[in-house]
């Protein structure tokens, strides 16, 4: 049964792929720099989330582990606040500052976990915690704490800002609608990945996955909508 729930972190990752592709079009048209963030991040998601659909369907190697841990559990949800912080700061000097910090952050990560010493033993479970795989006092593990952590409060944050001021505005009603829909996508991968690796629960885990970055999708989706007529 277990083995079968492959299908949904594949099914998320098509679908950030999807999702990667279509801001990545709109990125090479309009320039935007919050598309480009964003591509990036949903890059990471699908590679995650590849990594994740291997490690349940045949049994977890290191090297599948380390790309899910890297660009799951630590960098994609910075990646995806940088792109909120480009929509909500106006200061060019600050975004630049933040980019260059992300940049250097995403480097040292991957180097970080991909010479990180891992205990094999932990591969056994149907998914392994980053605490059992590093150590719970290993930095590659800390580091989901240091980073995804605070990111995800902040895009919430961003995601509740700009909802707020395009409340009780018609014309914006997709907007709204669109921007409540993807902090919605990232609280219940958020939820699922805590319940379902905390508690050893792959569908959990699984299900959020798949289901989170649904919602984040449509949430673009009407949030690209055309403003409504005033």
């Amino acid at each position: 049964m277990l083995r079968a729930m492959w299908v949904l972190p594949l099914a998320a990752a098509i679908i950030a792929l999807a999702f990667a592709g279509l801001l990545g079009r709109q990125w090479v048209s309009k320039r935007r720099a919050s598309q480009g963030a964003w591509v990036v991040a949903l890059l990471m998601y699908a590679a995650a989330s590849g990594a994740l659909t291997l490690g349940v369907l045949d049994g977890w190697s290191a090297t599948e582990f380390r790309l899910y841990w890297a660009f799951g559990a630590v960098l994609n949800v910075p990646w995806l606040a940088l792109g909120e912080a480009y929509l909500l700061l106006r200061r060019r000097w600050l975004l630049t500052g933040l980019l260059a910090l992300l940049v250097f952050l995403t480097a040292f990560t991957l180097a970080e976990v991909r010479t990180a010493t891992v205990n094999a033993g932990s591969f056994a479970k149907d998914l392994p915690l980053g605490k059992d795989v590093f150590g719970d006092r290993s930095l590659p593990y800390r580091l989901a704490q240091l980073l995804a952590y605070p990111a995800y409060v902040l895009l919430l944050f961003g995601c509740g800002w700009s909802a707020w001021r395009m409340r009780g505005r018609p014309a914006l009603t997709n907007r709204f609608v669109g921007t409540l829909l993807i902090a919605i996508g990232a609280t219940i991968v958020a939820i699922g990945s805590g319940v379902g690796a905390g508690l050893d629960v792959v569908p959990v885990f699984t299900v959020g996955l798949a289901v989170g970055i649904a919602v984040m999708f449509g949430g673009f989706l009407r949030a690209s909508r055309p403003a409504a007529a005033t």
